[in-house]
């Protein structure tokens, strides 16, 4: 598992405040088609370590690459202190990601019998299964990825002219539930995405975690393995920022 240490981490987080107010850093930095890899290892160690029903991811520049560093919180939300933290480097997608969502459908069949033992009434319904939210559905993950691989610059562009990209996002907070309680040899690809705000009136980014499972089998619910669940900070924030 990659660790930083403590001045390993302040330095990053330092090369991100700076980049982000920076358009040709931000260029530089993203590059198309590439992902953070979130390890077995990593999402074991958020099982040990968050208490929160929530965990942060914060961004960081080190050696002139953008990564992501996991940031578990105690029981009211607020940083937990550890010793050395992991991270993911923003790299290439170095083959085909599937995403995958099973529907499973019941059919319910009746049949009356008389009491002479004969059928007298018969009947059948189709149950169509419900999504389990926060679940993002494939074809919404899919185009929130493609409208950030094509509009990502442009967005950055647009926060630069309104406030020189102090409200470009420095953290990331993601619910917990399926990521650090699922299936105990999951690993993630985590993708950045773009996608509209009611609550904004604006296009805001998204970290969307692609689970990477084993075996994907059936379920009485839909299954997918796709998750939409990361909240950028700005504007979303509940936790200061490390003081740097």
């Amino acid at each position: 598992m990659q660790n930083l240490n403590r001045e390993q981490y302040t330095n990053a987080l330092e090369g991100w405040i700076y980049a982000k107010t920076n358009l040709k850093s931000l260029d530089e930095l993203f590059p198309a088609n590439y992902i953070f890899n979130l390890s077995t290892e990593q999402v074991n160690w958020l099982r040990k370590t968050n208490l929160n029903k929530e965990f942060c991811v914060e961004m960081g520049v080190i050696e002139g690459r953008l990564n992501i560093m996991l940031c578990p919180l105690d029981e009211k939300g607020n940083r937990i202190e550890v010793g050395d933290i992991p991270y993911s480097v923003f790299e290439p997608l170095n083959e085909d990601i599937k995403l995958t969502e099973i529907q499973t459908y019941s059919v319910v069949k009746n049949v009356v019998l008389s009491k002479e033992m004969r059928k007298i009434d018969h009947d059948s319904d189709m149950y169509y299964p419900i999504a389990s939210k926060p679940i993002m559905e494939q074809d919404k993950a899919v185009d929130s990825i493609e409208s950030w691989q094509n509009n990502g610059q442009d967005w950055f562009y647009a926060e630069y002219k309104q406030n020189g990209g102090k409200s470009v996002f420095n953290k990331f907070y993601v619910p917990s539930d399926k990521i650090c309680y699922g299936d105990q040899e999951m690993s993630f690809v985590c993708s950045f995405g773009l996608k509209y705000s009611e609550i904004y009136q604006k296009q805001l980014p998204a970290l969307i975690f692609i689970s990477i499972h084993k075996d994907l089998g059936g379920s009485v619910e839909t299954i997918s393995n796709t998750y939409d669940w990361a909240k950028p900070c700005p504007p979303v924030c509940k936790i200061p920022d490390f003081d740097i």
